[in-house]
C-alpha cells in the first residue's frame, strides 16, 4: 500500500471509522472531515499518526499533513469511501470498519467521553457568534484565492511591461497591446469581484447564489453616467460605482438572504418562484443603492484610511506588532477578519500594505527551523520534519513548520514569532510596501509586490529569517530536542 493510503486508513480508524465521516475535503495543507459524532474521535491518536503534523478542531476536523501530500491523502480516502471530494458519505458506509475502530478505541472513549463532550460544547458556546462570523468570512473568500493569485501574477507581468515601456526599453506600439490584453484577463477577476463575493456570500448564508451575485453587480451601477447620475440621499452628491466596496456587498447580500427566507415562508408555493426573487432583488437592490452603498462607503474609506495612518505613523512599531502577533491570530482563527480588509485596500488603492508585514511571520518560522536544524542534528525525526517543511515554508506555506516543529517544541514558536516581528518592523520602516493580490506569502509573494518595492520586501524577508534564526539559536531550542533520537 502507498503512504497516502496507509495514512488515510489510519485517519479513518482514529476518527471512529468511515461511518463516522460525513464529508471529505481538503485545502492546501489540511484534510478536512465532517464528523458525525465527535465523541468517537481519538484526537491524541490522530496527532501521533505518522505523517500527521497537527490537528485542528473546528466545525470540521482538520488534519494537517502538508502541501502536495494532502491531495493524495484526501484522494485516497475518497477512493476508499467510493465518493468524490465534498460529497456526502452514505450513512451505512463500511459499518465493519466503524465497529472495529470503535471497539479499538472504546476504553479511551469511555474514559474521556464526558470531558470531550463538555469541551466541545464549551468551544461552541464560547465561540458561537464571533467565531461563526469569522468562519463564514473564510468560506466566502478562501475559494477566491486561486483567482486572486492567478490574476495578481498576470497584473504583475503587465506592470513590469508597462514600466519598461515608460522607461523606453520597449516599443509602445508593439508591447502596449500585450499590456492591454493582460489587464483584460486580470480584470475578469478584480473588476467583477463584487459579483463573485455576492455569489459566495449568498451560498454561505443560505440564499440563492445568483441573486447574491446580482446584488454584488448592482454596486457597479452599470448604466449610470455623469449625464444620468444617481444622487446620494444623504448629501446630494453623485453616487460612484463600487462605493461601499466589498464590505457593502457582504452586508447587502446577508440582508438579501434574511429577506429571501422571510418571503419564502409567506409567499404561496405556486407564486414563490416568480415573486420571491423579484421582490428580494428589488427591495435589497434599492436598499443597497440608497442606504448600504453610502453607509458602507464611509466605513470602508475610514477603515482603509485609518490603517494607512496607523502604519504610516507607527512605522517600525506597527510592523513589529503585526509581524509578531499574526501567527497567534491564525491559530485562534482571528486572521479571517483581515481578508475583506485586504480586498478593500486593493480595490481602493491597488494594493494592501498589511500583507507584506503579516507575511514576515512565516519567515520568522523559517529562520527558527534552520536554527533548530543546526542545534538538533542528532534528532533524526525532527530533522526529517524540518527537511520536509522548510522548502514549502520558504515559499510561504508555514503550517508544516508551525505544527510539526515550532509549536510542539514550545519556545521556538515564541522566538520565531518575534523574528517575524523584526521582519515586520523592517517593512514598516520602509513604508508603502504593498501586495496587489492576497494568497501567497514568503518568496512566492515577491511577484505580487506593488510599486517596484520587491527589493524592500526581500530585505524584510532576510531580516525575519535572521531574526528568527538568532533568537531561536541562542534561546529557543529545548535541551531535550538536542538529544540523539533515531528513526
Amino acid at each position: 500500500m502507498s503512504k497516502e493510503h496507509d495514512l488515510g486508513q489510519k485517519i479513518f480508524e482514529e476518527v471512529g471509522g468511515m461511518g463516522n465521516v460525513s464529508k471529505i475535503a481538503h485545502c492546501m495543507t489540511r484534510v478536512r472531515l465532517g464528523i458525525k459524532d465527535t465523541d468517537k474521535v481519538n484526537v491524541e491518536g490522530l496527532k501521533k499518526a505518522p505523517g500527521v503534523l497537527g490537528v485542528v478542531e473546528d466545525d470540521t476536523l482538520q488534519i494537517i499533513v502538508g502541501p502536495g501530500f494532502v491531495n493524495k491523502v484526501a484522494g485516497a480516502m475518497c477512493d476508499m469511501a467510493g465518493v468524490k471530494l465534498g460529497e456526502t458519505l452514505p450513512d451505512n458506509l463500511d459499518e465493519n470498519l466503524t465497529q472495529s475502530s470503535a471497539k479499538s478505541g472504546k476504553d479511551l472513549v469511555e474514559e474521556r467521553a464526558a470531558a470531550i463532550k463538555a469541551e466541545m460544547k464549551k468551544k461552541q458556546n464560547s465561540s458561537s457568534g464571533f467565531k461563526r462570523l469569522l468562519k463564514s468570512v473564510s468560506n466566502i473568500f478562501v475559494p477566491l484565492i486561486p483567482g486572486f493569485v492567478g490574476a495578481g501574477l498576470i497584473a504583475g507581468i503587465a506592470a513590469i511591461l508597462f514600466n519598461n515601456i515608460q522607461a523606453g526599453n520597449l516599443d509602445v506600439g508593439t508591447w502596449m497591446q500585450y499590456v492591454t490584453l493582460l489587464n483584460v484577463i486580470k480584470n475578469g477577476i478584480f473588476y467583477f469581484l463584487v459579483i463573485y463575493v455576492g455569489i459566495n456570500t449568498a451560498q454561505e448564508f443560505g440564499g440563492t447564489p445568483v441573486l447574491g451575485g446580482a446584488v454584488g453587480g448592482i454596486t457597479l451601477l452599470i448604466g449610470v453616467t455623469p449625464e444620468l447620475p444617481i444622487k446620494n440621499i444623504f448629501n446630494g452628491s453623485n453616487m460612484v460605482a463600487g462605493q461601499g466596496g466589498i464590505i457593502g456587498v457582504l452586508l447587502a447580500v446577508y440582508l438579501l438572504c434574511v429577506l429571501e427566507k422571510f418571503l419564502r415562508k409567506w409567499i404561496p408555493n405556486s407564486l414563490d418562484i416568480i415573486l420571491t426573487p423579484m421582490l428580494a432583488l428589488l427591495i435589497i437592490g434599492l436598499f443597497t443603492i440608497f442606504i448600504i452603498m453610502p453607509f458602507a462607503g464611509v466605513i470602508s474609506t475610514s477603515l482603509v484610511g485609518s490603517i494607512n495612518w496607523i502604519i504610516a505613523k507607527g512605522g517600525l512599531f506597527a510592523g513589529f506588532v503585526l509581524g509578531t502577533l499574526f501567527l497567534p491570530m491564525v491559530m485562534l482563527g482571528l486572521h479571517q477578519v483581515l481578508t475583506p480588509i485586504h480586498v478593500e485596500m486593493i480595490a481602493q488603492q491597488g494594493y494592501t500594505i498589511l500583507l507584506p508585514m503579516l507575511a514576515m511571520a512565516g519567515a520568522g518560522q523559517v529562520g527558527a527551523a534552520i536554527a533548530i536544524w543546526m542545534r538538533c542534528r542528532k534528532n533524526k525525526p525532527l530533522i526529517n520534519m524540518i527537511k520536509g517543511g522548510l522548502p514549502v515554508g520558504i515559499l510561504g506555506i508555514g503550517e508544516p513548520l508551525i505544527y510539526g516543529v515550532t509549536i510542539p517544541l514550545g519556545k521556538p514558536f515564541i522566538t520565531a514569532c518575534i523574528g517575524g516581528g523584526i521582519g515586520g518592523a523592517a517593512i514598516g520602516y520602509f513604508g508603502n510596501v504593498g501586495a496587489i493580490a492576497i494568497g501567497p506569502s514568503g518568496v512566492a509573494l515577491i511577484p505580487l509586490i506593488a510599486n517596484g518595492s520587491w527589493f524592500e520586501y526581500v530585505i524584510g524577508l532576510l531580516v525575519a529569517y535572521i531574526g528568527g534564526f538568532i533568537l531561536t539559536y541562542l534561546w529557543g531550542v529545548p535541551k531535550d530536542a538536542m538529544e540523539a533520537v533515531e528513526e
